[in-house]
């Protein structure tokens, strides 16, 4: 896919942040429960009142890790995956990323998901995984960055302090209900949200 030849998957690029005693990570297919566990906890809290409650309450961990154990056995180019690590070896957040899925005709990368459980956000960990995720990306020759978002949430405010620039918008189905989402662009200034210290 856009000539560019499958990475093998392994953990580089590792970066830590003395305050939290947080490590960040190429994530393997052994992470695929603990990524489950993380993808599942921060729907709940971050969805909640956005989403149906019996739809948050029905996802299960069993649902999300034969998922994720799919994504992380494919070439790395096809789904960049990062983890966050707390200093006991603990999965609390991770993001992912690739080659933008829709065809748009701008935007050549997108950041698929970034997720942290709720007791370790807004401690700058989210930031780490995006600057190491668009680094990678940057790497592999994308020159352009998506990210959408639900509309309602108030994490995208999140996306802005980065540089982040609000280009696109659609209805969307998610868990069953129509709403409204929004994307987030890096175009010129992709390089300069990888040049950020983590």
């Amino acid at each position: 896919r856009r000539g560019r030849a499958p990475f093998a998957r392994k953990q580089v690029d590792n970066a830590i942040t003395e305050e939290q005693k947080m490590a960040i990570r190429m994530a393997t297919v052994a992470d695929a429960p603990a990524i489950a566990r993380v993808h599942v906890d921060s729907w709940r809290t971050t969805y909640k009142g956005l989403l149906p409650d019996d739809y948050l309450a029905n996802l299960t961990y069993d649902q999300r890790e034969p998922r994720w154990r799919e994504v992380l056995s494919k070439p790395v180019d096809h789904n960049l995956v990062y983890v966050a690590e707390d200093d006991a070896g603990n999965i609390v957040g991770f993001a992912s990323g690739g080659p933008e899925r829709s065809g748009d005709p701008v935007y050549t990368g997108e950041v698929y998901a970034i997720y942290l459980l709720e007791r370790w956000q807004g401690q700058g960990i989210g930031r780490q995984l995006t600057i190491t995720l668009a680094r990678q990306l940057i790497q592999r020759g994308f020159t352009s960055l998506l990210i959408w978002v639900l509309a309602d949430n108030p994490s995208r405010r999140f996306y802005e302090a980065l540089g982040g620039q609000q280009v696109r918008d659609r209805l969307e189905m998610t868990g069953g209900v129509e709403l409204m989402h929004v994307a987030y662009g890096w175009l010129t200034q992709l390089r300069g949200l990888a040049s950020y210290q983590v």
